[in-house]
């Protein structure tokens, strides 16, 4: 027993002997601290992570001599030896350039963004920290090759390389490897759910399709968002964020936006976090009154449909609505419809938690992780029509086992739709609530008559006409208006209501393995990924009234990199993928990309791209069945045509006087819309209208659409001056949008007969179907981005974008690409985290060209702009905080990026951030 003593006592004394604790700061080339910097002990995995000071300490179980290593993206690492215990040791490193940066996106594992085979955009933490947008988000847009649309304060959509609306499903969106896309919506809804800013520890973009590594919605673009792991970064920080948001419309108003983060590292084995944000504001007041195409510029034309009033989508021929009678003019009419600001009070809120616990068994890199996020809120959203998402939820659920080789993780998505509505719909049903369409244009029709045989001119008679058919109709402020806006927005049944109801989810898997530790030979990966999603809206949304709908996918992929050192100042990197995915409503689909580049003297890289990428249809364009007033958008699964059934009021007396209607028929019998607008343009009379004119419509059912992509890039140092640019060219086929059709109630098309009778009378139903185009859709385009120092240390970037779609309207008029974006865009940079000692700003401008907009909400010219926003910030290193005031749009004159959106104001905050390492 005393030996067994001995031998323990020796055993202890040993490891007392071989522990060395080390201490230091690790600062930059200007004697600034550098927090978050990765220090360990070269050759092996202990290490730890600077502090808001850039000290840290470290205990090792190591006799010195042995040598620490820090780095930090955006520097060169630097090394010093230790020679013995308890030594104060002092670590430099050389800040570099941008092309230095790390990024995991472009080949799903770590490589210097100068070596990317593709176009990669990064904003990490200096960026994120320097912002001069009001948050991490906002300040994305000032990357090259990005376009933001602000559909509200709280819902930003970002696009790539065009073809997008706000309902962006040719966009992904990542937040440490999860989807953030709803479950319901089948699109990200901006930052709304998303991340707590002192969170973030980088954000990826990669433009363009990325189907062969990322599998079916990786089609145009994807955003990926990191998050902090505490492990490596541990502590409490936070932030609150005061302002206000200035419109002309909507005048001045507070704003709020709080961070708070909890992160600690219990043991080498366990560590957690708990992260909570909050953002309250008024959103951007949309009053753009202006009618739309063909119903009448100004609220007095007979038909006038105004963008931002809802209700008067609903018009009809008030000729065939009278059975044909001669004394009626053969026009259409309008009710008259509810201002947007009457069905919202524009309240814009965001509140999202995210926790996680992480577990490292062996004290290694193999990590058990669960992470759990939920967040709610309120903001408009505009799709088919305008919508108000109130209390909105999405929860994510997440467990995922990773090593520096491999990841294997499983999560859930699920939302609620909370008392959103349809506001559109709402001014529809607050009408109908106190009289039916019949009885109004019954009304309107009999004045009009009675009006027009006593001597009225036939102005005087519309005047008449709208006013007894108006005579008692619910205003805004009063008891009976709000009792029908109430009973609206609480009902989801869409013949009476406008509320939305969803419980909508998917479960997804996917993995991935990295033999480079195995090999020599190259680098070679293989993974794979699974998805189930259960659509359960409850009607409102899908045609899902008897159950959810489930349906599946999956799809499997490697990729092969290899490096070729040519010569000396030549190597040579290729890069090899494919992937097969394979819907269960659609036959599979391969996607290959072969990258190639070329790296001169390490500080010029020329790289090239082929690729092709496919996107699947998505849950919208396969099992919608939304009626949005002037038409009902339909998806085209081929069980989905018949589930939409509805009844009809018929204008033709010689008809039943109700008839019903299966949404199919847009698909098996039904006119083109332009056809249709051609044929009653054709004469004021039926008699005197040319049928030959119509065209037959009948969308062909949905499938899968195609991409193929060149690219060609370079990435460079000139002396100072770091330059990136690209150019493009993508070829789609059988490229995915709406298409615009009129069903008759009655006659099949081409019958020259009743068919054509029942456009006479009005007796037909538009719709917006989901299909894909006969013409070719290309597009093609190119960025360039210059950053240098100027000045000594002051950071300035410039980047230019341009952006093309080739595609012949006039071959397809009803069909819609929705490119949306600019063809040209620059944006400019100027700051200095370091004027003097604790003092920074960052300035930010950007110009936007001209471009139309084309969307089923509406279509028109969005004008040119440009913005200026600046910040200025001061570091209080006792505090271990940094105190910034700052300013969006500070040139003042408020714009918009969309159709039919508010105009975006200015936004000025000051804020103060704790401990943000």
């Amino acid at each position: 027993m005393r030996s067994i003593l001995s031998i323990l006592l020796l055993f202890c004394g040993a490891i007392t002997f071989a522990q060395t604790t080390i201490s230091g700061t690790v600062v930059d080339d200007n004697e600034q601290p550098v927090p978050g910097a990765n220090v360990i002990v070269v050759g092996t995995a202990t290490g730890t992570i600077t502090d808001f000071d850039g000290g840290f300490s470290l205990t090792v179980n190591q006799d010195p001599p042995f040598s620490v290593q820090a780095s930090n993206i955006g520097f060169e690492s630097g090394t010093v030896e230790v020679t013995s215990n308890n030594q104060e040791i002092r670590i430099v490193l050389k800040e570099g350039t941008s092309l230095d940066e790390v990024v995991i996106s472009a080949s799903r594992t770590p490589e210097r963004i100068f070596e990317s085979p593709v176009t990669v955009e990064r904003f990490g933490l200096k960026e994120i920290k320097n912002t001069a947008s009001a948050d991490f988000y906002g300040g994305l847009e000032n990357l090259k090759g990005v376009d933001i649309n602000t559909n509200s304060l709280t819902f930003k959509s970002i696009n790539t390389r065009g073809f997008a609306t706000f309902s962006n499903n040719r966009f992904m969106q990542l937040v440490d490897g999860m989807d953030n896309s709803t479950p319901a919506l089948n699109f990200p809804i901006g930052n709304l759910v998303g991340m707590v800013e002192t969170d973030v520890q980088s954000v990826e973009l990669l433009p363009g399709a990325a189907s062969a590594l990322y599998g079916a919605n990786a089609f145009n673009g994807i955003l990926f968002m990191r998050s902090k792991n505490p492990f490596d970064f541990e502590g409490i920080s936070g932030y609150i964020k005061q302002g206000i948001t200035s419109q002309d419309a909507g005048g001045d108003n507070s704003y709020t936006d709080v961070g708070i983060r909890l992160a600690h590292k219990f043991t080498d084995h366990f560590a957690a976090k708990v992260n909570f944000g909050w953002l309250s504001g008024t959103d951007w007041v949309a009053n753009n009154i202006d009618g739309k195409p063909g119903t009448g510029a100004t609220r007095a034309s007979l038909g006038y449909d105004g963008y931002n009033i809802y209700g008067d989508e609903v018009a009809t021929n008030i000729r065939a609505a009278s059975g044909g009678l001669g004394i009626i003019p053969d026009v259409t009419v309008s009710r008259t419809g509810y201002s947007e600001s009457d069905l919202t009070d524009y309240n814009a809120e965001s509140v999202k938690a995210d926790w996680g616990l992480y577990f490292r068994p062996w004290a290694d890199d193999l990590e058990i992780a669960y992470v759990g996020k939920i967040g709610t809120g309120s903001t408009i959203y505009q799709g088919s029509n305008r919508y108000y998402i109130n209390g909105f939820t999405q929860q994510q659920h997440k467990i995922e086992v990773r090593n520096n080789n491999f990841f294997v993780r499983g999560y859930v998505v699920a939302d609620k739709a909370g008392d959103s509505y349809d506001m559109t719909v709402t001014g529809i049903q607050i009408n109908r609530a106190w009289k039916s369409d019949e009885d109004w244009f019954g009304d309107y029709i009999q004045t009009f008559a009675a009006a027009t045989l006593g001597g009225a001119t036939e102005d005087q008679a519309h005047a008449a006409a709208r006013a007894a058919a108006e005579s008692g109709r619910y205003l805004p402020g009063t008891p009976e208006f709000q009792r029908a806006f109430n009973r609206s927005i609480n009902d989801p049944e869409l013949a009476t209501g406008s509320k939305f109801q969803d419980a909508s989810k998917y479960y997804h898997a996917d993995a991935n393995y990295n033999f480079s530790h195995l090999t020599d030979f190259a680098e070679i990966q293989v993974g794979g990924s699974y998805r189930r999603y259960s659509l359960n809206s409850s009607g409102t949304i899908y045609t899902d009234t008897d159950g959810a709908i489930n349906y599946s996918e999956y799809g499997v992929y490697t990729q092969i990199q290899k490096d070729f050192e040519l010569s000396e100042s030549l190597d040579l990197k290729l890069t090899g993928s494919v992937r097969y995915d394979k819907s269960e409503l659609f036959d599979g689909f391969v996607s290959p990309r072969i990258a190639a580049g070329f790296t001169v003297n390490d500080n010029h890289n020329i790289r090239g791209s082929f690729q092709t990428g496919f996107r699947n249809p998505t849950t919208q364009d396969l099992f919608i069945g939304l009626d949005a007033g002037p038409y009902v958008l339909i998806g085209s699964a081929e069980d989905n045509l018949d589930r939409y059934v509805r009844s009809y009021s018929v204008n033709n007396p010689s008809q039943p006087n109700t008839i019903s209607q299966s949404a199919g028929s847009a698909y098996t019998n039904s006119y083109s819309n332009a056809s249709v607008e051609a044929y009653l343009a054709s004469g004021n009379t039926p008699g005197s209208r040319d049928a030959s004119l119509l065209q037959i419509g009948n969308s062909e059912l949905v499938k899968p659409e195609q991409v193929t992509s060149f690219e060609v890039g370079y990435r460079g140092k000139l002396n100072r001056l770091i330059v990136d640019a690209s150019v493009y060219y993508n070829s789609y086929k059988n490229f995915i949008s709406n298409e615009s059709v009129i069903a008759p109630l009655y006659g099949q098309v081409g019958d020259n007969s009743l068919s054509v009778n029942a456009i006479n009378f009005d007796d037909t139903q538009e719709y917006q179907t989901y299909t894909n185009s006969d013409a070719n859709v290309n597009s093609y385009g190119g960025s360039i981005g210059l950053t240098t120092k100027v000045l000594g240390d002051f950071d300035l970037g410039a980047n230019y974008t341009f952006a093309k779609q080739d595609f012949d309207q006039a071959s397809d008029p009803d069909f819609r690409t929705s490119f949306n974006t600019p063809e040209h865009k620059v944006k400019v940079s100027f700051g200095n985290t370091n004027v003097f000692k604790n003092f920074g700003f960052n300035t930010a401008w950007r110009w936007s060209d001209t471009y139309f907009w084309q969307a089923t909400f509406g279509d028109g010219q969005v004008p040119s702009y440009n913005t200026f926003d600046a910040q200025l910030s001061y570091t209080i290193p006792k505090l271990k905080s940094v105190i910034k005031v700052g300013g969006t749009n500070l040139l003042g004159d408020d714009y918009f990026t969309a159709i039919g959106t508010g105009f975006i104001g200015s936004m000025y905050y000051a804020s103060i951030v704790i401990n943000n390492l």
